[in-house]
């Protein structure tokens, strides 16, 4: 039997010590075992964030969301990894869902800077097939 736990402590070590690629490596073994573990899979989408696996960790964190729509926590991470990928206009809406749910000054000054991208246009464009 596979110790969630144990992997779970690994995958956090792996990224204080600045290996979120690393860390990832655990914590998806982890996530395998135990696929509705939020504090696995919020380990994991940071994990991926903080490496650049943009894509994993957003299909991590939209997991996430599924299981609990009122994580304020998990929208704002959502948030900003559609904005790292210059998504700005998907960002949006998960960032002021963010906002409203935990009445954060600086969660509030992500959306009006999100916001003033999207008016200027600077979205990335859309991916080639």
């Amino acid at each position: 039997m596979t110790d969630v736990r144990e992997l779970l402590r690994k995958g956090r070590m792996f990224r204080a010590s600045g290996d979120p690629s690393g860390a990832a490596r655990y914590l998806a073994e982890a996530a395998e075992h135990a696929p509705e573990d939020r504090t696995v899979l919020t380990e994991l989408a940071l994990a991926h964030f903080q490496s650049a696996a943009l894509g994993k960790a957003e299909g991590v964190l939209t997991a996430l969301v599924d299981l609990d729509p009122s994580d304020g926590y998990t929208r704002l991470l959502l948030g900003r990894t559609l904005s790292r990928q210059s998504r700005h206009a998907e960002a949006l809406p998960q960032l002021r869902l963010a906002a409203a749910i935990t009445r954060d000054p600086e969660v509030e000054s992500e959306v009006a800077r999100v916001e003033a991208r999207v008016r200027t246009g600077r979205e990335a464009p859309p991916p080639s097939p």
